[in-house]
């Protein structure tokens, strides 16, 4: 099978098209903030027709589980699920099948200054191109109390680098 993963801000699947919003980064951070992967699936042809698992996982650059605090205990950040596409009538033998999907996650408190790999796995089987790294930015002193600051005198946060918040926002103090 063939994949493609973006990371985005948000996205959605309607009548298996991906919609995406804030698609491509691969920097975010340093404060937490919510994100989506997208994914679409080439299903071959000899490969429609019946189910396949997929779990798509959080993983350190250490290769180790990122792991989240739940009701049940620390538990690993990942999607799971089963996916079948059919053959449609009319189209020609041979031709891979498309199956879009997409996860949103909330704001999730991933450590700065480090690199993270989201790693797909479609019938327990994965490949290094079934998988897309981020990182997040490091922590500058003051950075966010900054934003937290910005935000409650303006209602609106300062998303713009150092350099060009001046311009954009006229705070003084950016």
């Amino acid at each position: 099978m063939k994949v493609t993963m973006l990371l985005a801000d948000a996205a959605q699947t309607v009548d298996n098209k991906l919609y995406i919003l804030g698609g491509g980064w691969s920097i975010t951070g340093p404060a937490p903030s919510p994100s989506a992967i997208a994914l679409k699936i080439e299903v071959p042809w000899d490969q429609t027709n019946r189910k396949h698992t997929f779990e798509l996982s959080l993983f350190d650059d250490d290769g180790q589980a990122v792991l989240a605090t739940t009701p049940e205990g620390e538990r690993p950040i990942q999607v799971g699920g089963e996916f079948e596409v059919g053959r449609p009538a009319g189209l020609a033998p041979g031709i891979p099948i498309d199956v879009a999907l997409a996860f949103n996650f909330g704001p999730m408190p991933l450590p700065s200054g480090s690199r993270f790999i989201w790693r797909l796995a479609i019938d327990k089987q994965s490949k290094e191109e079934w998988q897309i790294s981020f990182s997040t930015r490091s922590v500058k002193h003051g950075q966010l109390q900054h934003r937290a600051a910005h935000f409650s005198a303006n209602v609106s946060v300062c998303t713009r680098p150092r350099p060009y918040c001046r311009a954009a926002c006229r705070q003084t103090d950016c």
